[in-house]
């Protein structure tokens, strides 16, 4: 949290959801609530040589660092700003001869921020690290097996002059982590890269309807100094009007789940009951398991041929056989055509890997029909400002471009636009994208509806015009 937006919270008694914020003040939608640069950070083991590991981007050419030959970075400018972060991990990694897991990296690398600062809370944070909450007591017998495990490795790894620590003050550390570790994306958004630890935002509670959201802002990393670069950061920015003294939330979890299925998640991940109230009065539960209009019979049969198919969906997906991902869907979706509601979760989610597999297979026309019926379904049941909802409908309104559908696929890029301004902000990376294909998704629809007055067309449709070569071109670069 900046010194500049520090007053713009307080902290406060929660009761059963223990501490949270509330707001000091009255906000607009889209404001910004308050900025925190990342605690400690660290990339997914299975990404640390795609992503950088300063900013947390994904590129295609990376560089790496010479002595632990682990760590990459965009450029010389991103390791020279991350070396104060990364120089005690490197002569870990290098006295151990190998880079531990994820999770030991990132407490070893809060451990050690909590050395350099002695302990204590900075001028920008409500709370001190190792006073965040965490549930080691509630941890299952496999979770707490997993734990011991950790707490052995980090042991090992662990190099600071002759301090140690106890097990029970590494269990700590650990549970901390795993209760308050928050997900970071690559820049485009799209995919989960790495996990981080932001302190003050670990005391925003939890709903699943809620006023505020939390997104990644990568920095700015292309200036040649270092010193004008400005930091990786969560912020956390309103979704509609807030008013002084309320409390401000985020959602821990997708929506896009029963509320009973929500809750038990909640319960496994960060072991509180969720009482909110989508949850308590089970809202949209009835939409996400719908019959079709005019569908009088039982859909349990229905139902359960879906559930099946996506577990043989996702099998296929990551054997790789995307033939048979499409197949199955394509059988899948005809079994629920008039059966299942467009809000059906189960037609939900298969729509939503049809469309994906059919856009890389680059069936776009097959592809947009998926998209635009997730969609619909999709504004039937999120909050109108969720990030998530923002995110597909981008991906739809590109498919719909690519397949030629310029001004339906024009229209839903807008609408992503809107909501994005909103959760994202102006000047993040994926709204700067956004907002270049909103541009030239707009200029191909004049020049398409100037051609049609100069050479009106005869009984063609506007899904059957297929983009230029310029506009594919451009995808393929997003």
């Amino acid at each position: 949290m900046t010194a500049g937006n520090k007053e713009n919270v307080r902290l406060f008694d929660a009761g059963a959801k223990g501490r949270g914020l509330k707001a000091s003040k009255e906000f607009s939608t889209g404001e910004v609530v308050f900025a925190e640069p990342s605690y400690s950070a660290v990339v997914f083991d299975s990404l640390a040589f795609q992503v950088c590991h300063c900013c947390f981007r994904r590129q295609a050419q990376l560089h790496r660092c010479g002595q632990c030959r682990f760590a990459h970075y965009c450029n010389r400018t991103c390791q020279t700003a991350c070396w104060e972060e990364h120089k005690q991990e490197c002569a870990a990694i290098r006295k151990s001869g190998k880079a531990p897991s994820e999770s030991v990296r990132l407490a070893a690398r809060l451990l050690w921020r909590l050395h350099k600062d002695n302990g204590l809370a900075s001028d920008s944070q409500l709370v001190s690290v190792d006073q965040l909450q965490e549930h080691v007591d509630q941890l299952s017998q496999e979770q707490l097996q997993q734990l011991q495990t950790d707490v052995r490795v980090l042991q090992d790894y662990w190099s600071y002059g002759s301090k140690q620590h106890s097990v029970e003050y590494i269990s700590h550390i650990f549970g901390i982590i795993k209760c308050n570790g928050f997900t970071l994306t690559d820049q485009r958004g799209l995919q989960a890269v790495g996990v981080g630890l932001f302190p003050n935002l670990a005391l925003v509670n939890h709903d699943c309807w809620p006023n505020c959201t939390a997104i990644l802002n990568h920095g700015n990393h292309s200036a040649v100094s270092s010193a004008l670069h400005s930091p990786r950061r969560i912020e956390v920015r309103t979704l509609g009007k807030i008013s002084e003294g309320e409390e401000l939330t985020i959602s821990y979890v997708d929506f896009l789940q029963l509320s009973a299925d929500r809750q038990k998640q909640l319960k496994e991940q960060f072991h509180f009951e969720c009482s909110c109230k989508h949850c308590s009065q089970h809202i949209s539960d009835d939409l996400m398991m719908a019959a079709a209009d005019g569908q009088d019979s039982p859909i349990q049969e229905v139902s359960a041929f879906s559930k099946d198919s996506l577990e043989k969906i996702e099998k296929s997906r990551l054997d790789g056989d995307y033939s048979e991902v499409l197949r199955l869907c394509r059988e899948c979706l005809q079994k629920q055509r008039g059966v299942l509601a467009d809000t059906h979760l189960h037609r939900l989610r298969v729509l939503s890997i049809a469309a994906e597999v059919l856009s890389s297979l680059r069936q776009f026309s097959e592809a947009a029909d998926c998209a635009r019926k997730m969609v619909e379904g999709y504004m039937k049941l999120y909050h109108p400002n969720n990030a998530l909802l923002g995110m597909a409908i981008m991906r739809a309104g590109v498919t719909l471009w690519h397949a030629g559908q310029i001004e339906e696929g024009h229209s839903l890029i807008c609408k992503a636009y809107s909501i994005l301004m909103v959760t994202h902000g102006p000047n993040h990376s994926v709204t700067r994208d956004l907002e270049k294909m909103r541009t030239q998704t707009e200029q191909e629809l004049k020049m398409l509806q100037q051609n049609t007055e100069v050479y009106p067309p005869k009984k063609q449709n506007i899904s059957s015009c297929s983009t230029d070569g310029g506009a594919k071109a451009f995808l393929r670069e997003q």
